[in-house]
């Protein structure tokens, strides 16, 4: 009976790496790599504990090594998310559409489309309708601008 252990593994291997197409968690991926090794080791002529042993550690490393290179490399990590929607106004250019005017100073900035109620970040320079500013942050439905010190070449005028 121990010259077909061999194929016990094959079997189960192959079954657990079907297995694995209807889940979403690739864990037992790993598994059924370890039972074709531990098939391999039978067909070699191997005993039932070195068959057990090369299952156990080849399902077990790989399963170590792929969480070690999917929770540092593909995995979703707050650190290198892309900013999104409202995230990735602050470090943009916009376009003065109105003037300051009140006591705020309180001016319209376009920025990708959208107008915004803007004020300027330190709270005393005039907006002058046309100028370009870049928004430094974003509390609720105002941003806060500073005037652009320097355009990059070739910048389009309005």
């Amino acid at each position: 009976m121990e010259q077909f252990s061999w194929l016990f593994w094959l079997i189960i291997g192959v079954g657990l790496l079907v297995a694995e197409i209807f889940t979403l968690s690739f864990f037992l991926f790993w598994f059924g790599i370890g039972a074709l090794a531990a098939s391999l080791v039978g067909l070699l002529g191997f005993g039932y504990i070195w068959q057990f042993a090369a299952f156990a550690v080849v399902s077990m490393t790989l399963t170590v090594l792929s969480r070690t290179i999917f929770s540092n490399y593909l995995w979703y990590r707050e650190d290198v998310a892309p900013k999104l929607g409202v995230d990735s106004l602050p470090g943009q250019i916009g376009t003065v559409t109105a003037e300051s005017k009140g006591a705020l100073n309180e001016a319209a900035v376009k920025v990708y489309g959208s107008e915004w109620t803007a004020f300027p970040v330190d709270g005393e320079s005039q907006l002058v309708k046309g100028e370009k500013v870049e928004v430094v942050s974003v509390k609720g439905a105002t941003i806060y601008v500073r005037k652009v010190q320097r355009e990059l070449p070739g910048w389009k005028q309005d």
